[in-house]
C-alpha cells in the first residue's frame, strides 16, 4: 500500500485545546499568556483520490521525521487489532470475578496466549518436511 502524507505544524483551535493549554501553562509557568501550542497535523492522500482521506493530529516534537510521524500513526491499526484479538479471540473480555487477584490471574494468562500466537505468526515456516515445524519441537513419525 502507498500513499501521500502532508505533515504541517498548526495550533488547534477549538474548546478543549484551549482549556488544556491554558492549564499546562499555569502549571508549568503559572501563567497563561493565551497562544495555543503547535502541533503536527498529518494528512494522507492516496494516490487517485481528489483530497485527504484520514487525520491525525501529534504532540510530537517538531523535529520528528515525517517517516516516523506517519509509522506511528499507521501502527494504530496493529494496536486495535491486537486488541480485538485479545478481547474476542482469547478471551480479556470473558473474566467475570470480582477479585483484583482474579483478574490478574486471567490478564496474564490471555496476555502470554496472545505473545505466544504472535511468536508462532512471525516464526519462519519450515520448508523441509522431515524438520521440525514451529509448533511443536517434536517431529511427526509415522509407523
Amino acid at each position: 500500500m502507498t500513499s501521500r502524507f502532508l505533515a504541517v505544524q498548526v495550533r488547534p483551535a477549538g474548546v478543549r485545546p484551549r482549556r488544556l493549554a491554558q492549564a499546562a501553562a499555569v502549571a508549568e509557568h503559572g501563567r497563561w499568556d493565551g497562544a495555543l501550542p503547535e502541533v503536527w497535523l498529518l494528512a494522507e492522500w492516496p494516490d487517485g483520490e481528489d483530497k485527504p482521506t484520514r487525520f491525525w493530529l501529534s504532540d510530537l516534537p517538531d523535529d520528528t521525521p515525517i517517516p516516523e510521524l506517519v509509522r506511528l500513526a499507521k501502527i494504530r491499526w496493529r494496536v486495535e487489532h491486537d486488541y480485538r484479538e485479545l478481547k474476542h479471540g482469547l478471551g480479556l473480555d470473558h473474566f467475570e470475578g470480582r477479585s483484583w487477584n482474579g483478574w490478574h490471574h486471567h490478564a496474564p494468562l490471555v496476555t502470554a496466549a496472545h505473545a505466544f500466537l504472535t511468536e508462532q505468526r512471525l516464526a519462519p515456516k519450515a520448508d523441509t518436511p522431515d524438520s521440525p515445524s514451529t509448533r511443536s519441537s517434536t517431529p511427526f513419525r509415522t509407523c
